[in-house]
């Protein structure tokens, strides 16, 4: 999938104003090392959005590599911050593809930008010559149906659709048949984004995995949460809640580009390792770009 550096780059803009000019000031004010200068550093990183147990580990292992090598100098734990960072978001990284086939269920809140998401991540897939099928088992939602489905011609790709509060598993059922028969390479499926009842949300997943496994068993199964950036740590909670109702695969973060929030990127990959997949950083149809975990962390810091 492509990968355009530019566009990563110009979406974290926001973010690393907030943290570069937190960390340069901290750098200015201080011309020696001590602890007060590392409580500064994990302020800045909190106030970032890495959250406080992220902020720490990443201070902590900091604070132990400058003393190991002896480190005086402040404008030297620059390298070391970005190297920290870009070690957590690495870890276990193996890279990302969707073999054929594939069945998607893209899960999230609704206003995360779910549909707009399986929309791009639709585009993306076809551009790159693959036959995508899009299903509209978020049944729930006023107009979600008919939102994936203005979306599903943009991309590219057909959309199977029930009427509105029919059973989502039922959808999902048709949409693998159809697939099947297309001989579709990814299917992807929208799914209802209330979370305000937890038991209804699991059993309505159960249901559609229980459907995928016994009638599409020979397909790659991902589960993609979507999670709205500007929503800072409530992101990182959104994605504890989801993980206790289905087995996430892989995060999507939203509008990056309009916030300064970036870091909850580092929190999510550190506190729960879960992978980030992809990252939205604009409107338009190709702005949804496969993570690259050292590209981010080198756009984090200019």
């Amino acid at each position: 999938m492509a990968f355009d550096f530019k566009k990563i780059f110009s979406g974290l803009d926001k973010t690393r104003k907030s943290i570069t000019l937190g960390i340069e000031n901290v750098f200015k004010n201080f011309t020696k090392i001590d602890d007060e200068f590392f409580e500064e550093m994990e302020e800045v990183l909190i106030m970032a959005d890495l959250g406080a147990r992220t902020s720490a580990e990443i201070v902590g292992a900091i604070k132990e590599r400058s003393r190991a090598e002896k480190v005086t100098d402040p404008a030297a734990v620059r390298t070391m911050l970005t190297d920290e960072i870009e070690r957590r978001l690495c870890a276990g990284d193996v890279g990302f593809d969707f073999p054929s086939p594939a069945v998607v269920l893209v899960i999230g809140v609704n206003g995360a930008g779910k549909t707009t998401t399986i929309g791009k991540l639709a585009y993306t897939l076809t551009s790159s010559g693959k036959r995508v099928l899009l299903a509209a088992a978020d049944t729930f939602r006023a107009a979600a149906i008919d939102q994936l489905e203005i979306w599903g011609k943009r991309s590219g790709a057909e959309t199977i659709k029930h009427q509105e509060h029919s059973d989502p598993a039922a959808v999902v059922f048709d949409a693998i048949q159809a697939a099947k028969a297309r001989k579709s390479d990814v299917l992807i499926c929208d799914t209802a984004g209330r979370l305000h009842n937890k038991k209804n949300l699991m059993e309505e997943l159960r249901k559609i995995f229980r459907i995928i496994s016994q009638n599409y068993g020979e397909a790659r199964q991902e589960v993609l949460l979507v999670l709205d950036a500007t929503t800072g740590q409530n992101a990182l909670q959104q994605a504890r809640i989801f993980g206790e109702v289905a087995p996430v695969t892989g995060i999507v973060l939203t509008k990056l580009d309009g916030t300064a929030k970036g870091g909850i990127v580092i929190a999510i990959k550190n506190e729960l390792d879960i992978p980030v997949r992809f990252i939205g950083v604009g409107e338009a149809l190709d702005d949804l770009q496969p993570f690259d975990p050292a590209a981010f962390a080198k756009a984090l810091f200019g």
